[in-house]
């Protein structure tokens, strides 16, 4: 019997089966340096301890994006390694803050899955969960990723599709944000003048700012976050793929697009939900990254006078500017510059 992991593939899956990912992985403020370096991030809670503290924060919280990517990486072993792509996001929730010294772990529950039409190909559905050390749960939220079949000639299985949430609720937000202190919080420091009530439903912001992804950039990303995929590791093997070469990893564009958005959403300083996204189409090393925003919806949350929430639909575009908005064609297919739509609630002080 082999020692080494080969990954699962579609027919190893069941639904209702649980995972628990190796390995865990204790967060340092070398990571959010790196994570910085990557991507540029200037949310002010994020990079000034002494910001973060003045509002109530014990110290600076991780970038929400970076917990997520290292709860992901935890996964992508067991549930990814032998991916096409990954496809969507759902229900995601973030619980509580993240410091550096926590140590995070993951356990996934496969909640449905479905063969495609071509035989060679399945849709295998899950719910990951990230937790501290302590048992505190910070991070979980829904994925579905295409996975290759061993073996084509394999019997397709009843398919499960899970039913999914368009958006959370505003009242299951801010529970990972203390009670701030918003009178400490300074608009010169964080880099915006408009808050909460500066935003209007329907209002459409294009980021401006552009950033071309280095092929070493995204390796280094990819190792950071511990994420062993094929697709995005191994030029040998993608070389056969139908793209002949390796994909940048989507949680990737979500972060490049994030760290953009500064631009216009200075002081959307947490995300506190995933609603839902798409990695529309692929993105390869040269390519570069512009975004835009879409107020969705704005919400007060109960109980809380010092933050309140702005959904948000961030539209990420490669080697075409945003200025016109690009998103869907008339027959409702995507335009060909469309890499992501990702759908998120922020909190902003009021």
């Amino acid at each position: 019997m082999s020692k080494t992991n080969a990954g699962n593939f579609f027919e190893d899956f069941y639904v209702g089966q649980v995972i628990r990912h190796a390995t865990p992985r204790t967060v340092t403020s070398g990571d959010m340096a790196l994570y910085t370096s990557l991507y540029g991030s200037r949310f002010a809670v994020q990079s000034s301890d002494a910001f973060a503290k003045g509002l109530g924060y014990a110290h600076a919280p991780i970038d929400d994006l970076l917990t997520f990517h290292i709860v992901f990486g935890k996964t992508v072993p067991d549930i990814s390694l032998n991916a096409v792509a990954n496809l969507g996001y759902a229900g995601g929730r973030f619980l509580a803050p993240v410091y550096p010294g926590d140590t995070l772990s993951a356990v996934s529950e496969v909640i449905g899955k479905k063969e495609n039409s071509n035989g060679r190909t399945g849709v295998v559905y899950v719910r990951s969960t990230g937790y501290t050390s302590e048992g505190t749960e910070v991070l979980d939220y829904v994925r579905w990723v295409m996975v290759k079949k061993r073996d084509a000639n394999s019997p397709a299985p009843e398919p499960v599709v899970p039913e999914l949430p368009a958006a959370l609720q505003p009242v299951a937000l801010g529970t990972a944000v203390p009670l701030l202190d918003t009178d400490h919080w300074d608009n010169d420091l964080s880099g915006s003048k408009d808050r909460f009530a500066d935003y209007a439903v329907g209002e459409k912001i294009d980021h401006i700012d552009g950033m071309t992804v280095e092929e070493a950039e995204h390796q280094i990303a990819t190792r950071l976050y511990q994420n062993t995929a094929k697709v995005h590791f191994n030029q040998h093997t993608e070389s056969e793929s139908r793209f002949g070469r390796r994909l940048i990893y989507g949680g990737h564009v979500i972060s490049l697009a994030r760290a953009l958005s500064f631009n216009g959403l200075g002081n959307a300083f947490h995300i506190a939900a995933i609603n839902g996204g798409r990695h529309v189409s692929p993105l390869f090393a040269g390519d570069t990254v512009y975004a835009w925003s879409e107020v969705l919806d704005i919400a007060e949350i109960e109980g809380r006078r010092d933050v309140g929430a702005v959904r948000l639909r961030l539209v990420a575009t490669k080697n075409m500017p945003c200025s016109a908005y690009p998103h869907q064609m008339p027959d409702g297919s995507y335009h060909d510059s469309v890499v992501l739509d990702f759908d998120y609630w922020a909190l902003m002080p009021i």
